[in-house]
């Protein structure tokens, strides 16, 4: 048992592990809202959306992560602005809008003759690089998820379930939105320097949507996520170290598999519920039956007689 758990011995692994946990807890703030709109194309988009601000902040000597959240940044406005519009559906927008900064990311990467980006690292993580100053920052990124998750849980809340409701209590909806998307965008940067952009969902939305399959509330949901995705952590690093395997795409595939798992589990609870024949509490005992009556004669009048 000791030499299953000897690569936490280990000091890189051992920021790794933690860094995949605040990750997995920021996450779970984000991803449960993602879950319960429906919004997973649009991570998808602003995750992929992320490379021209990658590409141009490693031309220009910058912050990658900076370049990254810029991006995003850009991404989630667009989402909101063409989101106004009537005539174009939310989807229509996000995916005008993720196959144009993809196509910006590509054109820069391509007419850079020396680009410096490490592109697998960027499409998959290196979470066995986080260093000291990357867990200060993942640590100063949960506290704002935490902050605006708390800040705005009831219009988070109304406007998942009913918009117009939300409209009505004055929770301002399209701002509540737009701060939603700073939350989606907070989540997706900080969590693409541990998977990598192609897998950021296997932490954001894997464990959030295996929590929903059982919990009855928003914070069940969270609580749940932050348990399972940090779960997904320490497994895949342990198979990705005894298997020889990609840390990032490891801990992905098992949070996919306890997600699977859990919606299996979940299946079979609704068909052991379903065919259970119900259960009736017993009643008072009603003693024994009585005879009914015998039936009456039926009354003669003296017009009846006479006749």
């Amino acid at each position: 048992m000791e030499a299953l758990f000897d690569p936490f011995g280990v000091v890189f692994v051992q920021r790794a592990l933690w860094g995949g946990i605040l990750v997995s807890l920021i996450c779970a703030l984000a991803g449960t809202w993602v879950v319960l709109r429906g919004m997973a194309f649009l991570g998808d988009a602003m995750s992929h959306g992320m490379l021209p601000g990658v590409a141009l902040a490693s031309l220009l000597g910058q912050s990658v992560v900076l370049g990254a959240a810029l991006a995003a940044g850009a991404m989630a406005a667009g989402v909101t602005a063409l989101g106004r519009s009537s005539r174009l559906s939310q989807d229509t927008s996000i995916g005008l809008l993720f196959v144009g900064m993809l196509s910006v990311g590509v054109i820069v990467v391509s007419h850079s003759a020396s680009f410096a980006v490490d592109l697998t690292g960027f499409l998959f993580g290196d979470v066995l690089a986080v260093r000291e100053r990357d867990l200060a920052h993942l640590g100063v990124a949960l506290a704002a998820a935490l902050v605006v998750a708390v800040a705005g849980h009831r219009a988070f809340l109304a406007l998942a379930f009913d918009p117009r409701k939300a409209h009505t209590l004055g929770l301002a909806p399209r701002a509540a939105h737009g701060v939603l998307l700073g939350l989606v965008t907070l989540a997706v940067v900080a969590s693409f320097h541990v998977v990598g952009t192609l897998l950021v969902f296997g932490l954001l939305i894997a464990p959030p949507a295996a929590a929903a399959l059982w919990a009855r509330s928003v914070a069940a949901i969270m609580l749940g996520a932050a348990v399972l995705g940090s779960a997904s952590v320490l497994l895949g690093l342990l198979l990705s170290w005894h298997w020889e395997t990609a840390a990032g795409a490891t801990i992905t595939a098992v949070a996919t598999a306890l997600f699977l798992a859990s919606a299996c589990a979940a299946a079979a609870r609704s068909r052991l519920v379903t065919h259970r024949p119900p259960s009736h509490p017993p009643g008072p005992d009603p003693g024994p039956l009585e005879e009914p009556p015998p039936p009456r004669e039926p009354l003669q009048t003296k017009e009846t007689g006479d006749a």
